[in-house]
């Protein structure tokens, strides 16, 4: 490599590219069939670790398009034996990252092409699939750190391609920065990012040190939107104290009672005294909640609000969390041990 990595305390300046869909940096590696992380004394980097078949079709490419980058590709690749109706393309890119000061520190991206088969036939699979599929994620070699990324080594794999730690907007794009020689989760300045779903977001991490915090990155919740979708309207709205400042804004549908945009109405409601509505409302907006507060939108019970209605009857309504991101988790988003492969959703409104 054009440059030097620090991988958990281990430095690194060559590495294997191994056929099989990883980067080993102690040995190369010829098993085809994924061992569940972490291995000892196999420090390996791995975008799609199957039984890649490259007699058939495609090929793997290594390029440093600059001194700070170097980009491992497997271009639509088959799986063993000769498979070559469902192909995959997948790619390495580590990133030497000097601007963080300090020496070793890198980044990995995963980018996934296109995701067609998880299994070759001599790890049990049959046309691609079943059996024991591949994995994905990066591991020390030391026993204890490592990261697998969601559905390795199940059928669920393939959803790497359509699914992001990054936006919702780049499908197939994952990326983890190591700093210090740590994996991401271990401080404060770099906590793990998450999956990034349709309507939230969804932690996935393994405890290996019961006594030493994780820390993610959650979203904190500033405001909240109130829909009825069947029943009466609403009349009245009572708000919480001892949250913030105590004052909330309140926002109108401008959408013609689409309920999918709000418009501030230049009104302020104060929690604890009861607000009348000037006529029944499908839906409405609260905003203006601080997020000093640390107001954590998963929580049904951070935010109890007191509603009345136009007439009795059945009402279906959702509260629905308005969250912004944070630079630095909240007490609330340490994660302590005994929460073996723990998923936290924080769910968030666009």
């Amino acid at each position: 490599m054009p440059f030097n990595i620090d991988f958990f305390g281990n430095n690194f300046s060559t590495f294997f590219i191994n056929n099989n869909g990883n980067l080993t940096f102690v040995d190369p590696l010829f098993e085809f069939t994924p061992s569940p992380f972490p291995i000892t004394n196999q420090p390996m980097i791995a975008p799609y670790w199957g039984d890649v078949d490259t007699r058939g079709t495609g090929a793997v490419y290594v390029a440093s398009p600059n001194e700070s980058t170097v980009v491992v590709t497997w271009d639509r690749v088959g799986y063993y034996f000769f498979g070559t109706d469902l192909l995959n393309t997948f790619q390495v890119v580590l990133r030497d990252r000097p601007d963080t000061e300090l020496d070793g520190n890198f980044d990995i991206e995963f980018r996934y092409g296109q995701l067609q088969w998880t299994t070759g036939d001599a790890s049990g699979g049959s046309g691609g699939l079943g059996g024991t599929p591949a994995q994905a994620g990066f591991d020390a070699g030391d026993g204890i750190n490592f990261f697998t990324l969601p559905g390795s080594r199940t059928s669920a794999v393939l959803n790497l391609a359509n699914t992001s730690n990054v936006s919702f907007d780049t499908p197939g794009l994952w990326s983890f920065a190591i700093r210090n020689g740590e994996t991401p989760g271990s401080s404060r300045e770099n906590p793990l990012l998450p999956v990034i779903i349709e309507n939230g977001f969804q932690f996935n991490f393994n405890i290996t040190e019961p006594d030493r915090p994780f820390f993610i990155d959650p979203d904190v919740a500033v405001g909240y939107n109130y829909i009825v979708d069947s029943g009466p309207n609403m009349t009245s709205v009572l708000l919480p104290t001892g949250i913030g400042d105590g004052f909330y804004e309140l926002w109108s549908d401008s959408s013609g009672g689409n309920c999918t945009d709000f418009v501030s109405s230049g009104t302020t409601l104060t929690g604890g005294t009861t607000f009348n509505f000037a006529s029944p409302l499908r839906c409405f907006s609260v905003r203006g909640i601080e997020t000093s507060a640390g107001l954590d939108p998963t929580n049904p019970l951070a935010f109890v609000t007191g509603l009345t209605f136009e007439s009795a009857g059945s009402v279906s309504m959702r509260q629905i969390p308005i969250t912004v991101q944070v630079p630095e988790p909240t007490t609330s988003a340490f994660i302590y041990a005994g929460l073996m492969g723990l998923g936290l959703l924080a769910r968030k409104a666009k």
